[in-house]
This record gives structure tokens, C-alpha cells and sequence, in this order.
């Protein structure tokens, strides 16, 4: 199986690719080979715009919303 390096990555890229490999119980080789696996297979594709925002915001619990100090006014189309 043919072998890559990737030069230059940050260490704060260094360091989410470990903590992202970790929770999921994989070493950081497997995750990126995962994560480059699922770039090119297209698997993103799978889930709606919905799905993925639910993904991504799913850990932040709820939140408060202000309340509307003002009523929206009517627009005349006359």
C-alpha cells in the first residue's frame, strides 16, 4: 500500500486531528485515513444541509432567545 507525507500542517491542525482521533478510539493514522477515505468517496454527500447542521451544532445545547422588544410593521403594497 503506497505511503504519503504531508508537510506543513499547523499544530493546531496537529492538535484537533488528535483530539477528533481520539474520540473516536482511533490513532491519529487511522482518523486521517478515515477522514481522506470519506473525502473522496463523497459519503458527506449521503446527508442533507439539515443533518449536517444538526451534527455540528448538536453539542451546544439550548439556548435563550431575546424577546422581540417590537412588532414587526405592515408593509402597504397599495
Amino acid at each position: 500500500m503506497p505511503t504519503i507525507t504531508i508537510r506543513g500542517l499547523g499544530d493546531d491542525v496537529l492538535r484537533a486531528l488528535k483530539v477528533r482521533a481520539a474520540r473516536e478510539g482511533r490513532s491519529m493514522e487511522a482518523e486521517v485515513r478515515t477522514i481522506l477515505t470519506s473525502a473522496v468517496a463523497g459519503t458527506d454527500d449521503e446527508y442533507g444541509f439539515g443533518t449536517l447542521l444538526a451534527q455540528t451544532f448538536a453539542g451546544l445545547g439550548p439556548f435563550d432567545l431575546p424577546p422581540r422588544a417590537d412588532a414587526a410593521k405592515p408593509i402597504d403594497l397599495s
